[in-house]
């Protein structure tokens, strides 16, 4: 069996395409996978150090503007869709694939469209509740529309759709809270561990910092934080905070997380964004959490996922025009201080979880190769 897979941009679309990688080659380890990435997209990474094979083709955004930069993007996006089509001919039709699954982002859209024309069966995953314009795009040209969540069937009426949930990975669902502590050099006092996504929230970074500083200098919790690719600002602003962070053990702070899993198993407290995957990630794990949703997603989507957690007292949430250094620590504080309350949250965020839906995927993925044959 061969299996291509697409999709790129954010962690938030490389990491399904990877947990359903890693589950069907537990089952089928004669299977064989190729990823088709992004040019200097993080997925070149991402995939690489989950030990398969990538190709690239290049292909951007449309910008929504209509200044004169914009409007040189998008004639080089245009180019680009036409040219990125031809690259990915060359790569399907040297792969032969059995099927090909898109998760979403840029780069899905020319390898779904073209693996389709060239008579290859193929299936997008949606992973939020408001869908990306690529899955809208390409939704007539695949064998099924695979959903996160039920509430985003109103926007796939005219297609043949089934409810999966989100793929999480392995790691996810078996890494160990005491383990993960030892191999990142954890001691017995509260662990925070904060992100604002693959590139980064500014919001995020400069309310983080204030507690980053703090706990530099009086050691009260350890940190994990990630800045991600925009937020390089961040070491320097915690040493204007009169904090060297060569000098405080208790702080691991990141451009990125790479290894997530371990990372959010060792921790108390998660403070991150809420996106799709992140959110099923933290249920997964019944880990309790402080939200800050971003408010720069198509239909605020991210607020009404947030709130899915908080309505079942599974997470706390802060709306970023309210987000303050101090109001973050105040909250931190409050949650970490009552161990009853956080086992409560994380309680509720595991019942919430879907992990089987790699399983539900893996089925439709055989079922589609067989009725292809």
């Amino acid at each position: 069996m061969k299996i291509l897979l697409a999709g790129g941009g954010t962690a938030g679309h490389i990491n399904p395409a990877l947990a359903i990688a890693g589950y069907i080659r537990s089952l089928r380890p004669d299977t064989e996978f190729l990823f088709i990435g992004n040019t200097n997209g993080m997925e070149q990474r991402l995939v690489s150090r989950a030990g398969y094979e990538i190709k690239s083709i290049t292909i951007s955004g449309f910008k929504r503007g209509f200044k004169p930069g914009d409007v040189a993007a998008n004639l080089k996006t245009v180019r680009r869709t036409f040219s990125s089509s031809a690259q990915a001919k060359k790569i399907i039709q040297k792969f032969c694939p059995d099927i090909c699954i898109g998760t979403g982002g840029y780069v899905s859209g020319p390898v779904v469209r073209t693996a389709a024309r060239l008579g290859v069966p193929c299936l997008i995953h949606e992973q939020n509740a408001y869908p990306g314009i690529t899955n809208k795009l390409l939704r007539k040209r695949v064998k099924k529309v695979m959903l996160a969540v039920e509430a985003a069937k109103k926007y796939f009426p005219d297609v043949d759709v089934v409810v999966t949930g989100n793929p999480v990975r392995a790691e996810i669902l078996t890494v160990d809270r005491e383990t993960s502590r030892q191999a990142l050099g954890l001691d017995q006092r509260p662990v925070v561990l904060s992100f604002g996504g693959s590139l980064g929230a500014q919001k995020i970074n400069e309310a983080v910092a204030d507690m980053v500083a703090r706990s530099g200098t009086d050691g009260r919790y350890q940190h994990i934080h990630a800045y991600g690719q925009y937020g390089g600002f961040f070491p320097k602003l915690i040493e204007e905070k009169g904090v060297e962070l060569g000098k405080a053990p208790n702080l691991d702070i990141r451009p990125y997380i790479d290894n997530m899993p371990e990372c959010m198993a060792a921790a108390d407290l998660v403070i991150c964004r809420a996106g799709a995957i992140t959110l099923s990630e933290l249920q997964a794990m019944g880990k309790p959490a402080i939200l800050i949703p971003s408010p720069n997603v198509a239909e605020n989507h991210q607020y009404h996922n947030a709130m899915a957690l908080v309505n079942a007292g599974a997470a706390e949430l802060i709306e970023e025009s309210e987000l303050t250094g101090e109001l973050l620590a105040k909250k931190v504080d409050e949650m970490l201080s009552d161990p009853d309350r956080l086992d409560r949250y994380g309680a509720c965020a595991k019942r919430m979880a879907i992990t089987n839906a790699c399983e539900r995927i893996y089925s439709i993925v055989k079922k589609v190769i067989e009725n292809n044959r």
